[in-house]
């Protein structure tokens, strides 16, 4: 039901053009999957995101768990049909909220102990009932429980966390029966190289159907994240999806293709959308500038959305000073049709043997527009 297969290598680089199989469809990779963490990508239906050309999007077990619960998705069908969404999902574990949560929840051998931030409630996530809560919901891939390791950390601390992730990955590959749903590893190690590949030469020993690299951009600079990303994508298997998670600027996603990872999720460009940041052809766009009162061009004259093709700029930041909703549906629409079309162009330019030369071009046009008169960021 679920396969993953190398179509083409770039030639200068590590990049990759691959096709993953799930039980709900087909994902062109390299692919980025917009968040929805609650089952809903803030501001979007799932038409929106079936017209800019979404194949798969990513909700958070910990949370659907907590509301409106696992029973009631289960019941009515599971997450596909309860969020009107048919194409692939997958979803976090709550590793993510082990780093974020961290004065909500106590780490043991046994799994994670959260304090409900909705209402104080106990709840003990191990990695079985992680594992079991994700089959339920019936998912397309299903992430193992882990601890994002927060930055900085000492060795001491980073290697006692991915030692415990590790035997909580060989827990979860034990507990989960879904034949249909894909399961994931996660690749843990702060930014210690050698705890890295440890945890890969561990991981890679176990039939998992593809590896994740977690506990990245965690407040990293962006040349130890690309190091340590590119370090630990040469020892993943080379068979199987690579998944870099929660990285999410323009420039370290081209980055990382070119190190070789096939999937990405991320908030920031949702976040952004929300707070009037624009991603464009040209760098960052700030809507809520007062040059833009009568500015009468699109967002980004390159772009095909919905948003672009219809609305002047002008009125987009008129709609973000009224706090009107419609602000943040234009602008999500926008943000994500970008970083579609930002995956679509690094396929497109492996399959024909320019990856390099077009990242190159890209990453020195973005730093003269940004650096120069221009500037709209």
């Amino acid at each position: 039901m679920f396969s993953f297969t190398v179509i083409k290598k770039d030639i200068h680089t590590n990049a990759r053009l691959g096709r993953l199989v799930t039980a709900r469809g087909v994902v062109e990779t390299p692919a980025f999957m917009p968040v929805g963490t609650q089952g809903s990508v803030k501001a979007l239906s799932p038409r929106d995101l079936e017209e800019i050309g979404c194949q798969i999007m990513l909700a958070n077990t910990y949370h659907l768990y907590l509301r409106p619960g696992v029973e009631v998705i289960r019941d009515l069908g599971g997450l596909h049909r309860f969020i009107g969404w048919k194409r692939a999902i997958l979803t976090d574990s709550g590793g993510f909220q082990v780093f974020s949560l961290g004065g909500l929840r106590k780490i043991t051998e046994e799994g994670v102990r959260f304090q409900s931030h909705l209402d104080g409630s106990s709840h003990l996530l191990t990695p079985e009932k992680v594992v079991e809560i994700q089959q339920e919901l019936g998912s397309d891939v299903a992430m193992v429980l882990d601890e994002c390791i927060p930055h900085p950390a000492t060795k001491e601390y980073a290697k006692a966390s991915t030692d415990r992730t590790m035997r909580w990955a060989e827990r979860s590959l034990k507990a989960h029966r879904r034949s249909d749903q894909a399961l994931f590893a996660i690749v843990q190690g702060g930014m210690y190289r050698e705890l890295r590949s440890a945890c890969v030469e561990r991981l890679a020993l176990l039939p998992f159907d593809g590896y994740a690299v977690g506990g990245l951009g965690v407040g990293e600079e962006p040349s130890t994240l690309h190091a340590i990303g590119e370090f630990t994508a040469g020892f993943l298997p080379e068979r199987r999806p690579r998944y870099l998670m929660g990285v999410g600027r323009p420039e370290d996603l081209i980055f990382a293709v070119g190190s070789g990872y096939d999937l990405f999720d991320c908030v920031l460009p949702t976040r952004n959308a929300r707070n009037g940041t624009l991603f464009t052809s040209r760098g960052k766009l700030n809507i809520k500038r007062a040059e833009f009162l009568k500015d009468p061009r699109p967002v980004d004259d390159a772009c095909g959305c919905y948003c672009c093709r219809n609305f002047s700029r002008a009125y987009l930041r008129h709609l973000y000073h009224a706090g009107e909703m419609l602000a943040a549906q234009l602008h999500t629409l926008h943000n994500l049709y970008y970083y579609h079309g930002l995956m679509e162009s690094c396929r497109r330019a492996i399959r024909e043997e320019g990856f390099q030369n077009w990242a190159s071009r890209l990453r020195s046009h973005g730093a003269e527009v940004e650096g120069g008169e221009d500037s709209q960021s």
